[in-house]
């Protein structure tokens, strides 16, 4: 089945099954189903190194394969609660303005997040004094997360 968006006349897509009985319609939609597992796939690569280990042994991939794909599922719950409490936006550049939060952005929402929990006090009996401002922080933070 070929489908062309009428706006974008040149740029055709085809899709097609092995069914041949199977509806136009249920192709479309197992397309958009697998989609999403596409892109768990790719950010879970770019992001935190999935498929890239070596190891010496076959039960270490078997262990770290799915630690990452959990560390992928934690950093997008965490995320989706920091974006809902107000706490995440996406990283805008000057060249660059991004509508919707990528993965990128999730992750280093949830290391900020994360740090902003540790102390860094200098003193126990003077909480409130910082060698580093907290201004000066949040650019570090900022700098380390992306």
């Amino acid at each position: 089945m070929l489908v062309r968006d009428p706006e974008k006349e040149e740029q055709v897509r085809a899709f097609f099954s092995t069914d041949l009985g199977q509806p136009t319609g249920e192709i479309v939609v197992e397309f958009v189903k697998r989609w999403s597992l596409e892109v768990t796939f790719e950010e879970s690569r770019a992001h935190l190194g999935f498929e890239t280990q070596r190891y010496w042994s076959d039960r270490a991939s078997e262990r770290s394969t799915p630690l990452l794909l959990g560390l992928y599922n934690l950093v997008a719950l965490i995320g989706e609660k920091l974006y809902q409490a107000g706490k995440l936006k996406p990283a805008q550049s000057a060249w660059y303005r991004k509508e919707h939060l990528t993965f990128g952005d999730l992750l280093a929402g949830v290391r900020r997040g994360l740090w902003r929990e540790f102390s860094f006090q200098t003193s126990p009996s003077y909480p409130e004094i910082c060698l580093v401002t907290r201004a000066e922080l949040e650019r570090l933070a900022f700098a380390a997360c992306y």
